[in-house]
């Protein structure tokens, strides 16, 4: 078994989508939503939101999103609460909170979402390079 990070397998059940985590959907959730496999989705709840991308999966129960955890974070306006996620990173709508005071293992990555289309995505910057900056421009 390959890490996630490693597995560049065309078949993945976790290949990304346009560079966008994908959002496993069931086919009849998407279609109530106007969705199909490749879009790009908002995934938001009163914690934040982060961009995805649809795969429609059939061995889902009804109302059931799945997203796995992973990908970086990178906000339109970092530094920003509340600012979008690009790259597909769930955290920002999960409860950050440990187990109990003595374990501070994490609870379950569960929560309610909304789905909704993203008809005008940002680009993924997640794998950009910074500007390099010498001390001569600094």
């Amino acid at each position: 078994m390959l890490h996630s990070q490693l597995d560049h397998a065309p078949l993945s059940r976790n290949a990304k989508i346009g560079g966008r985590e994908p959002l496993h959907i069931t086919p009849r959730d998407a279609a109530a939503r106007g969705l199909a496999d490749g879009d790009v989705v908002r995934v938001f709840n009163d914690r934040g939101a982060f961009l995805a991308g649809v795969r429609c999966d059939p061995d889902l129960l009804p109302g059931v999103v799945q997203v796995s955890t992973g990908s970086w974070c990178v906000p339109m306006e970092p530094g920003v609460p509340g600012s979008l996620e690009k790259h597909g990173n769930p955290n920002v709508v999960t409860l950050d909170k440990g187990t109990s005071r003595l374990a501070q293992g994490s609870v379950a990555q569960t929560c309610l979402v909304e789905v909704e289309k993203c008809d005008d995505p940002p680009a993924v910057t997640a794998f950009d390079l910074p500007r390099i900056v010498t001390a001569e421009q600094a």
